[in-house]
């Protein structure tokens, strides 16, 4: 009777045994879209199967979860930095502002922690420079970067890039660029300059920053553009880099060093800028509005923008959705 049910069996029957099986087959094996990427797709291929004959997917176990890659291939991290892009140009113009605002406070929280670390130091500045600059970029700056990427805050010079790829792989307008650039660029100014006034009526800061504030004001126009350029480029590099990973360790790497190297190398960024030469000025630095703007707030202003838009966004589009 056993064999004569085993020969009558339906092929649906047969076919949900199959199913159920499956997976056991496929976790026992490597993963089929393994790479060095660390990507695997089999067991959802396995439960898109199941529901396309019409069966009852197979209950997903422990296993069968697959962890994202802890880094991304770089057309992944292109498509993921359009999608942010188109996310940021959706964004109503109230919300772009206040999440600029964050930003604005998180880098200058970054700027005044180098003021008051790596910028107050002296003696090391003037028996090992290079020792005093290494210092100056690596406590500071990371740290604003890393809570504006964690949290979702709005950065002007980061939109310069994620907005603009969405723009330029038709998943956002020009005039929704336009809109996330100015109301996370007024936002980022508010922000910084909020902090820079606490932390100068707070007492804590050295007078020393007034220096560098003169110091900022005084380059040539065409040297602060060429400075916001570089700037910007290695900025942009590490959003860039910090999206492709997967865990918040391996996106604090990709931060630190390009964030740390544009500080150390004396590179200009605009939104830095913001609460560093308004806090020199809050503690008497002869430094004057005007000089602020016109000698370093726009010409880094456009530096940033080019690097953003030509070294970023424009050249990773052509090389992994054009070419």
């Amino acid at each position: 009777r056993r064999s004569g049910r085993a020969r009558h069996r339906s092929p649906t029957m047969i076919c949900h045994t199959l199913i159920l099986v499956a997976p056991l087959m496929v976790s026992s094996q490597p993963s089929l879209g393994s790479s060095v990427y660390g990507a695997s797709v089999a067991p959802q291929s396995v439960r898109k199967l199941s529901l396309a004959r019409g069966g009852r997917a197979p209950l997903l176990r422990a296993a069968d979860v697959i962890p994202p890659p802890p880094l991304r291939a770089p057309p992944a991290i292109v498509d993921g930095a359009i999608a942010a892009g188109a996310a940021k140009a959706s964004m109503p113009p109230a919300k772009i502002f206040l999440l600029g605002i964050v930003s604005g406070c998180h880098i200058a929280f970054g700027s005044c922690l180098a003021l008051m670390v790596g910028g107050a130091m002296p003696g090391v500045k003037a028996a090992n420079p290079g020792l005093q600059r290494i210092v100056f970029g690596a406590f500071g700056l990371p740290l604003g970067l890393m809570m504006t990427l964690v949290t979702g805050a709005e950065l002007f010079t980061g939109n310069t890039a994620l907005v603009t790829t969405a723009v330029l792989n038709g998943k956002a307008t020009m005039r929704s660029l336009g809109k996330s650039w100015l109301f996370s660029y007024l936002g980022n100014l508010v922000g910084s300059l909020l902090i820079a006034y606490l932390f100068a009526v707070s007492g804590v800061m050295h007078a020393g920053v007034t220096a560098v504030a003169q110091a900022k004001v005084s380059s040539t126009w065409v040297q602060a553009f060429v400075r916001g350029i570089l700037a910007n480029w290695l900025v942009c590099m590490a959003v860039w880099m910090a999206s492709g990973c997967s865990d918040l360790a391996s996106k604090m790497v990709a931060i630190w060093f390009p964030i740390s190297a544009f500080v150390a190398m004396g590179l200009e960024h605009s939104v830095a800028n913001m609460a560093i030469i308004p806090l020199g000025m809050f503690l008497n630095a002869p430094v004057t509005i005007k000089q602020f703007v016109l000698n370093n707030l726009i010409p880094v202003t456009l530096g940033n923008a080019v690097a953003g838009v030509l070294a970023i966004a424009a050249t990773y589009t052509v090389a992994f959705k054009k070419l």
